[in-house]
């Protein structure tokens, strides 16, 4: 992904350019609105981290001024992150909304998903359905057979990386990467923890166990 920042927190935008740049992402920095724009019109990006409150223009403003115009989706980083902050900006045209403080493992699982649904031109996914499993995407609500089920953050994106790859067998060390943004560790049971606590919650109770253990490779959802 080549990804433009736009942040005026010094500190806040270099931690993410080192942290994109070490993942393999080439980044631009500015840090307002008005710079935003101009770079948008000299360099084609892959996605947007756009903050909210920037000087001059702010991050509503600048998603006003691209309305009508091609560009690539853009998701949100702000310390406003009230539910009708959050629906301000997806209405102003925001593909996803995180507040801060905020995991980058799960900040770089989201864009991933919105460059892969913008390469596709598919719409965006606000829910998935495995079975009677149902994961509400934009509320990060879980619910089997109508019964909610209450999910740490992890276990949250735990479930939502192995629901995008239903049936298949998602490997150990993707989740580990995915997750956690680690790289693959063969002693660590971090996984296996977790994946024990996510089957507890989500087969407990259940006739049709939906979270199956593929020895020597992974994890496979469905």
């Amino acid at each position: 992904m080549n990804i433009l920042v736009v942040e005026d927190d010094n500190s806040i935008s270099s931690w993410l350019g080192e942290k994109f740049e070490s993942s393999g992402h080439p980044c631009t920095l500015v840090d307002s609105g008005e710079l935003a724009l101009e770079r948008m019109d000299e360099e084609a990006f892959d996605i947007i981290v756009l903050d909210r409150m920037l000087p001059g223009i702010d991050g509503l403003e600048v998603l006003k001024r691209l309305e009508g115009r091609p560009h690539p989706p853009v998701i949100i980083l702000s310390t406003i992150d009230q539910a009708s902050d959050r629906v301000a900006g997806l209405r102003a045209g925001a593909e996803d909304y995180l507040g801060k403080p905020f995991d980058f493992p799960e900040l770089l699982v989201r864009m991933e998903l919105l460059t892969k649904r913008s390469r596709e031109g598919s719409p965006q996914i606000l829910s998935l359905d495995i079975q009677d499993l149902h994961i509400d995407l934009l509320r990060r609500r879980v619910t089997r057979s109508g019964r909610s089920i209450d999910l740490t953050d992890k276990e949250f994106l735990l479930l939502r990386t192995l629901a995008e790859n239903a049936g298949q067998t998602v490997p150990r060390g993707i989740l580990l990467e995915k997750v956690w943004g680690l790289r693959f560790d063969p002693q660590t049971n971090l996984i296996d923890v977790h994946v024990s606590k996510l089957r507890s919650k989500v087969d407990k109770g259940f006739a049709l166990p939906l979270l199956k253990t593929v020895r020597s490779l992974g994890y496979v959802l469905g």
